[in-house]
């Protein structure tokens, strides 16, 4: 399985991560620090099974740049996952607190743990 990161902008393309997203990460232990950021492209449409998206904002804009066939493939990272509060976007914690990040953090892993029960539901049910 091959899984990556990227944005619809291009404005931090070449970039490493916020030095904030990185402490979070790293104190649940996981190291960011050798990813740039890159902008989604037209390849990502035949590369991956799925584009998700973390926020209905990035959900139209990735939904704008697939071609007719990629529309399938793309949808709300946090989709099928039960939050506390209804949650079903990430928060973008950039003008935030480190805090925020952290929160960022613990709800992308929640949205994994999702992700991984409906693969597993959908593998179950073949």
């Amino acid at each position: 399985m091959r899984v990556d990161s990227a944005s619809t902008g291009n404005w931090h393309a070449g970039s490493a991560p916020d030095p904030r997203s990185l402490t979070s990460a790293l104190a649940r232990g996981y190291d960011a620090s050798t990813h740039l950021a890159r902008q989604v492209c037209a390849d990502d449409f035949t590369s991956f099974d799925s584009l998700l998206v973390m926020d209905r904002m990035n959900l139209r804009d990735v939904l704008a740049m697939a071609p007719g066939q990629g529309h399938d493939r793309v949808a709300l990272f946090l989709k099928g996952t039960v939050l506390p509060g209804g949650i079903v976007e990430l928060p973008d914690p950039y003008y935030g607190q480190a805090r925020d990040f952290d929160r960022v953090v613990e709800l992308a892993e929640q949205g994994v743990d999702g992700l991984i029960a409906r693969i597993r539901n959908a593998y179950l049910r073949r």
